[in-house]
């Protein structure tokens, strides 16, 4: 009887099991499938092997199926019968992309234009819309909105592929749930400006470029006609021409004169201003080089802008309260705090073949007196042929010979070395200079970690700093004010004041310093950067940086593979088109062109 109950409780549980089951995939099936004709059109393209939408390649994927999946793939700019105001307020959007020195036509625009006036013709007429269309307009839409999104966020271009000597930050965010809320609160506008950067520097830049555009579209600018050079109390046309130019590149200090073709001192202060933008050497005349810079074309001028704003997308959102900057084509360094400049000095970058990378870290800690580590690419091109010219070389420059390295690492007497037999690609040495004065540091160096062993440091080489143009050293940064910069950062820590750093440095003894609180360092390559009263200084590109990333930034998306947009993107896939990279953005994964 026992047996009997058990058996029948079992059959009951197990027919309670099978209909739970079955109700629950019900349920479940009923709260993803497709609830309308349009959610159904959205969930059958999505799910297609060659996902396109009217014929435009469909790049944010992932990030689009899981947006869709989320909704129940309901239709996020339709009511089913009609575009929501909030397509508009896309369109416009795109159509202004080109003030962020973006593309509008690599965001489906013509085809979301197109589309969008037939469905609204067709309504206006009375017509039935087939669901399909309302569906094509919705994926293109929404792939439009979060392709530029990511375009907005960390930038077009790959910069680290670009250039090797570019490390960028990769500002990350779920682009889906930008849109989700974008679409929640009927603001658009608002929820892309989120993703650009925030700095004023940014918006400046980009407030000068809606500018140029709108000179360009006037004709632009007057040339400067070739004559002798202009000065003060001069008088004729090309004065005319060059009071012109000034008051239209955003001068405030030229104003309309009774005389215009005169050459008076408002117009020499004026031209001062305009050289030192321009990295030119103030004199207040109009020389040869000054006309030439002059000349150059606002269209030119713009791509300077654009480029320029690429870069800012690849720094993070949130710069710091404190921060070293570092401007490569300026020579600049500035430490800021709270947004404004409270130290400024001259710098000396690398040269062309030695370029000073691109990257943001930390500085830890300061090296007092510091040791010099000869490069070997340095020590085998540069030191080895001094050495075998003169035997005194190193006694005179403190140098030490070693052979190994860390507690193995043993001095050799330079006098028992044949130089002359030394094989360069088999070379077994290495140079340390002791501290002292004459010591390639200096007598400060500030430490951040980072794979090109790069850092700030002090230099016996003064007489640089008087150079306009500095590209001098093998990649590192000798500053104009070490002490200065030294004292500002061990400013919280009460033992380090001006007096004990010096006293420290006169031993000639080396210490490492830690810092009481790390501070972000940024070496930048900005040839355009926007100053504090708006004017834009625009600098020479000394290691012919920006032509690349124009091209880039205006090359042609190709068209996206299955195996390029995924959840989990391989670099290696042989599939992923020439000149892009697959990165994962929030929940996105798109093509970044490089």
């Amino acid at each position: 009887m026992n047996l009997k109950r058990v058996i029948l409780c079992l059959a009951v549980t197990l027919a309670f099991i099978v209909l739970f089951t079955a109700c629950t995939r019900r349920v479940d099936q009923n709260l993803t499938a497709p609830r309308s004709p349009v959610a159904e059109q959205i969930f059958t393209r999505i799910k297609a092997a060659d996902f396109r939408a009217g014929g435009e390649p469909i790049y944010a994927s992932v990030a689009l199926n899981g947006f869709y999946e989320r909704r129940l793939y309901r239709p996020a700019w339709t009511n089913e019968q009609s575009p929501t105001r909030l397509v508009d307020d896309l369109v416009n959007a795109l159509r202004r992309a080109d003030i962020e020195g973006l593309r509008p036509s690599d965001y489906h625009l013509a085809a979301i234009e197109t589309r969008l006036a037939e469905i609204r013709a067709d309504i206006q007429r009375g017509l039935v819309v087939a669901p399909d269309r309302f569906a094509e307009l919705d994926l293109l839409l929404t792939d439009a909105f979060l392709l530029y999104g990511s375009h907005l966020l960390p930038g077009r271009v790959n910069s680290e592929t670009l250039q090797q000597q570019w490390v960028a930050n990769e500002r990350s965010v779920a682009l889906a749930n930008v849109l989700e809320s974008a679409l929640a609160s009927n603001n658009i506008d608002r929820a892309l400006g989120t993703l650009s950067p925030a700095q004023p520097g940014f918006r400046r830049l980009r407030e000068a470029l809606v500018h140029y555009r709108e000179l360009a579209s006037k004709g632009g600018w007057p040339t400067i006609p070739d004559g002798p050079t202009l000065k003060r109390g001069d008088n004729g046309s090309r004065v005319a021409a060059l009071r012109e130019r000034l008051s239209l590149d955003g001068d405030p200090g030229v104003v309309k004169c009774e005389y215009p073709a005169l050459f008076d001192e408002t117009l020499e202060q004026a031209l001062k201003r305009f050289q030192l933008r321009h990295s030119l050497n103030a004199t207040g005349t109009l020389d040869t080089a000054t006309r030439a810079e002059l000349n150059v074309s606002v269209e030119r001028r713009m791509e300077k802008l654009e480029v320029n704003l690429e870069r800012w997308r690849w720094l993070p959102q949130d710069l710091g309260r404190r921060y070293i900057l570092v401007n490569i084509p300026t020579f600049k360094l500035e430490v800021v705090e709270d947004g404004s400049v409270v130290l400024d000095m001259r710098i000396v970058v690398g040269t062309a073949n030695n370029p000073t990378p691109v990257l943001n870290d930390k500085v830890k800690h300061i090296a007092l007196n510091p040791y010099w580590n000869v490069p070997r690419d340095m020590l085998l091109k540069e030191m080895l042929p001094r050495i075998r010219s003169d035997p005194s070389y190193l006694a005179r420059g403190n140098y030490r010979v070693l052979k190994g390295s860390g507690p193995e690492a043993r001095e050799v007497d330079p006098a028992t070395v044949n130089w002359w037999a030394i094989n360069p690609d088999d070379f077994p040495y290495r140079l340390r200079q002791d501290p002292g004065p004459h010591n390639g540091m200096g007598r400060l160096k500030f430490i951040f970690i980072n794979k090109f062993n790069v850092y700030l440091h002090d230099t016996p080489g003064r007489h640089l700093f008087e150079k306009t143009q500095r590209a001098f050293s093998h990649g590192c940064i000798r500053i104009e004010k070490p002490i200065d910069l030294a004292v500002y950062l061990l400013r919280q820590d009460p033992r380090w004041n001006r007096d004990a750093l010096l006293g420290e440095l006169g031993k000639k003894v080396g210490q490492n310093v830690m810092l009481p609180e790390q501070i972000p360092v940024y070496l930048v390559y900005w040839t355009a950067r926007a100053n504090a009263d708006g004017t834009i200084q625009f600098c020479p590109d000394i290691y012919g940086w920006d032509a690349p990333l124009l091209g880039a930034m205006r090359a042609r998306a190709p068209l996206p593979t299955k195996k390029v947009v995924g959840p989990e993107p391989s670099e290696a896939n042989n599939e992923v088109p020439q000149g892009y990279k697959v990165f994962p953005i929030g929940n996105l994964s798109v093509q970044r062109q490089y």
